[in-house]
């Protein structure tokens, strides 16, 4: 008996990857396969997708520079790269860390279970022949896996000329990944319609998605305005959701800006980014956890579909005729599922898509209602699920330090070219002067006439002379915690500098510091800060 509980426990998860892989295999998988999910979704998930590391897809128009910002954050060359202004890469490389540099070609890979790719046989050899891994040594690839994809082409005749189907590879891909990085060159604006497409496919992951408009560095600021605010009319149109999908400016590569008006934007953006993907190997298990109860709800519905169609289905005649009939009535079909099991309409899969898919099944084959399937699944989601979260949060809590290092990550994390170096709060940080200082003359004048008692100005005073600022008085609050460095409620004249110094800083619209910089403490209290300390 103690043993059968054991058994059930969820505890026993080595880890959230070991929990994942288990609950899929004995309580998803099980439904998925009973209602075809495989057939009509996507196909079954291997351990190999537990254990990945992070990925990252690169998608985007030809000469967009996806290639050139791969080899930009590992700042490395990597076995099969080519650039060039016409569409060099036309293939699918997975760029991959390895002991040794070399080229795994597509037919190989699929057959290797410890990648995560063998379910990509599906698409046959004209995807295979166009699909390998680019392994090397490189710290980046320690951390996160990088898919180049091949440039999405404009004309009709291209396309044609794949022999797979682009855009549902691109999904598969979509289902699997971390980060979706989406390109644009922001002086070829133009949204071909096979990008259309493609963004359309990518449609349920828009929270992986992020949008970088690369070669910013080759306009004036006023065209980058104006391409920046045509690419969000672009975006609003094909991406149908309330929120703005997020948008990296720059120029992601290690060659001189040609216009350098718009440095400081590029730097803070480069920024943004980096942290983004460097986010991202504490962040995949929540991910994984996320893509497995998506999956779970569209199993759900498709069992549901299902076991209605074959519910429909006459035992004996008229077969032909009732499928037909079905499935020009499946938008019905989804909304009595709708009512009677309480779904969201944006839990069922694209009515067309259906419909198409429905054409070549053989209804009679399909199973009835199994409630014992649905109730594993439901227990999935309302028990093990919330006990892998807390498993995720101790995961996360023990491995803080995991972020992806190496390559371009390396540039901006410290010394002068580190983001906002000697800017704000930090101006003055390696000067011999105490950087106050030279505007202490100003701020003594206005000192002086709040008259000081005993060389030190009170609360009250320094108060009317701070609100003139006009900034919140919860800023003005944290300024004069930053600056009462001798905690004695009352400021000096060099404290009163140093106050006044703050809300230049944020005045200029940069950030207050959490705890006042050794370069600002004012000369005569260094000594004593340190000892309090």
């Amino acid at each position: 008996m103690f043993r059968k509980n054991l058994k059930k426990d969820p505890e026993l998860f080595q880890n959230v990857a070991d929990g994942l892989r288990r609950l899929y295999r004995t309580k998803l998988f099980p439904l998925e396969d009973t209602y075809r999910f495989h057939d009509f979704h996507s196909p079954a998930l291997e351990d190999a997708d537990f254990d990945n590391k992070p990925m990252v897809l690169l998608v985007g128009q030809y000469s967009t520079g996806k290639t050139t910002f791969i080899r930009h954050l590992m700042e490395q060359d990597f076995p099969g790269m080519r650039i060039g202004p016409e569409p060099t890469t036309d293939s699918f490389i997975a760029v991959m860390h390895g002991e040794h540099d070399g080229v795994i070609p597509g037919n190989a890979l699929v057959v290797d279970p410890k990648k995560p790719f063998r379910k990509l046989n599906a698409f046959g050899n004209a995807f295979l022949n166009r699909f390998m891994c680019a392994q090397m040594p490189n710290p980046v690839l320690e951390s996160i896996s990088i898919i180049d994809t091949p440039g999405i082409l404009s004309g009709e005749k291209q396309r044609i000329s794949r022999g797979y189907d682009f855009a549902a590879v691109l999904e598969w891909f979509a289902e699997r990944v971390d980060r979706i990085i989406l390109l644009f060159d922001a002086h070829k604006l133009d949204i071909s319609d096979e990008f259309s497409e493609v963004i359309r496919a990518l449609k349920n992951h828009e929270d992986k998605m992020r949008v970088v408009l690369n070669k910013a560095d080759q306009i004036s600021t006023q065209q980058l305005m104006r391409v920046y605010g045509a690419l969000m009319w672009s975006l609003g149109k094909i991406i149908n959701t309330p929120e703005v999908v997020r948008v990296y400016i720059g120029s992601f590569w290690a060659q001189p800006l040609l216009v350098p008006d718009n440095r400081k934007l590029f730097e803070a953006e480069e920024q943004d980014l980096f942290m983004d993907i460097q986010s991202l190997p504490r962040n995949a298990a929540l991910r994984k956890l996320n893509d497995l109860i998506k999956r779970a709800r569209l199993a759900k519905v498709q069992a549901y579909i299902i076991s209605s169609l074959k519910k429909e289905m006459p035992t004996v005649f008229g077969k032909d005729s009732k499928k037909k009939e079905l499935i020009a009535n499946l938008g019905e079909i989804y909304t009595k599922i709708e009512k009677e099991h309480q779904i969201s309409p944006g839990d069922f899969p694209k009515l067309l898509k259906m419909q198409e898919l429905l054409n070549g099944q053989d209804f009679t084959k399909f199973a009835p209602l199994k409630p014992k399937l649905l109730e594993a699944v439901e227990d999935m989601l309302a028990n093990d699920i919330a006990r892998l979260m807390s498993m995720v949060r101790t995961e996360e809590a023990a491995m803080p330090t995991q972020s992806v290092k190496g390559g371009a990550f390396e540039g901006t994390m410290s010394g002068p070219f580190g983001h906002g170096y000697g800017e704000g709060a930090g101006e003055g940080i390696d000067e011999l002067e105490w950087v106050v200082g030279r505007d202490k003359p100003t701020y003594d004048e206005i000192f002086y006439t709040l008259s000081p008692i005993n060389g030190k100005v009170s609360g009250a005073a320094a108060k009317k002379e701070m609100v003139k600022s006009k900034l919140p008085n919860t800023v003005l609050g944290k300024i004069w915690k930053l600056a009462d460095v001798d905690k004695d409620g009352l400021l000096d004249d060099e404290e009163f500098a140093l106050a006044n110094h703050l809300i230049k800083v944020k005045l200029e619209g940069h950030e207050l510091p959490p705890t006042l910089p050794e370069h600002l403490v004012p000369p005569s209290k260094r000594g004593t800060v340190q000892e309090e300390e």
